[in-house]
């Protein structure tokens, strides 16, 4: 079996700190690489991976100005696209654009919906749907109008992330600094409990940060840690009381999320998206509607077991269940 997986170049495959699509990307290849199977990986030629590795795209976009993203976006998928007849399967994981390119190749394209950024872009899924497949991250994410061969939840590589029994007293947010993502709302409820927040993720909306959240860094009561990289994440997940994820959209899938309770800190989300895939209420953390009910969730952190969250993780969200559940999809689709 020969694949081709095809990954984002807006950040490297793995990501030195942000990058959720390209992170994901880098444990199936990996994943599959340990498996035996011949994977090439087309992602930047920084890239790190024991898979086969075919770039066109230097350094990320995302870290280059010099670079427009449009040009290296069609120059790196029309380079797997035209030598897809050495590949038994392409696995594109780098949204909408590889479509358009599906019916001019024999090669069988598998692209995962890592999410819908607009609904506009669903036009583009729908044309393509019946001569293409498509997997969802999550059942919550799934639109009507497509066929999917699978749900195959994002599968975490856990040797990274180290479980904590005994942790420290903050609450944390880790993620994207952006209204969707209700860092406010997490301010709110750590000085509604009392307890002090740290802060770690990219700044993606610097109006909103400047104005609802760099008001409140004081370095004392809500600490900015920054964009964190994969050294220090296992870390700050792990010692955190409660993580917080309190979302204002529905969100695909939630990586920080698993990543926190494979350390064995539990999360308290705003019950939205694929939240109750993710979260076992009452077990692994809490499903709340508001600022106040996620006051009282963290009332009840010391009631989790944090042995169930890592247990609960590994179960659901490991990078061999991934391997295992992409597997299958890749069999299904060449008939084996």
């Amino acid at each position: 079996m020969r694949i081709a997986i095809l990954s984002s170049i807006a950040w490297r495959t793995p990501p030195r700190n942000y990058g959720p699509w390209e992170q994901v990307t880098s444990d199936l290849a990996e994943g599959l690489v340990a498996r035996g199977i011949d994977v090439t990986l087309f992602a930047t030629s920084d890239s790190v991976t024991h898979a086969k590795l075919d770039a066109t795209c230097a350094v990320p976009y995302a870290e280059n100005p010099d670079v427009d993203p449009k040009v290296v976006e069609c120059l790196h998928i029309s380079n797997v696209m035209e030598k897809a007849n050495q590949f038994d399967l392409i696995h594109n994981h780098f949204d909408f654009l590889p479509l358009t390119y599906s019916r001019l190749i024999q090669t069988p394209v598998l692209t995962t919906i890592h999410g819908f950024s607009s609904n506009k872009i669903k036009e583009v899924y729908r044309k393509y749907n019946a001569s293409s497949h498509y997997v969802s991250i999550s059942n919550a994410d799934r639109d009507p109008d497509l066929d999917y061969a699978a749900t195959v939840y994002n599968g975490i590589n856990s040797a990274a992330f180290h479980f904590t029994n005994e942790p420290d007293d903050y609450l944390l947010f880790f993620g994207r600094i952006h209204p969707d993502k209700g860092t406010s709302h997490a301010i709110e409820i750590a000085h509604k409990s009392g307890r002090r927040l740290l802060i770690a993720g990219l700044i993606q909306d610097e109006a909103y940060f400047k104005q609802e959240i760099e008001p409140h860094i004081d370095s004392e009561n809500v600490i900015y840690c920054g964009n964190v990289g994969p050294k220090k994440r296992s870390t700050l997940l792990g010692r955190a009381y409660a993580m917080l994820h309190p979302i204002d959209f529905e969100e695909p899938f939630g990586l920080s999320v698993a990543e926190s309770m494979f350390c064995g800190t539990p999360v308290i989300a705003f019950n939205r998206g694929s939240m109750p895939e993710l979260i076992k209420d009452g077990k692994t953390g809490f499903l709340v509607k508001s600022v106040d009910e996620a006051v009282e969730a963290v009332k009840l952190v010391h009631t989790i077991n944090r042995k169930d969250c890592a247990d609960w993780a590994q179960s659901m969200f490991s990078r061999e269940k991934m391997v295992d559940d992409y597997l299958a999809v890749y069999k299904t689709i060449l008939g084996r």
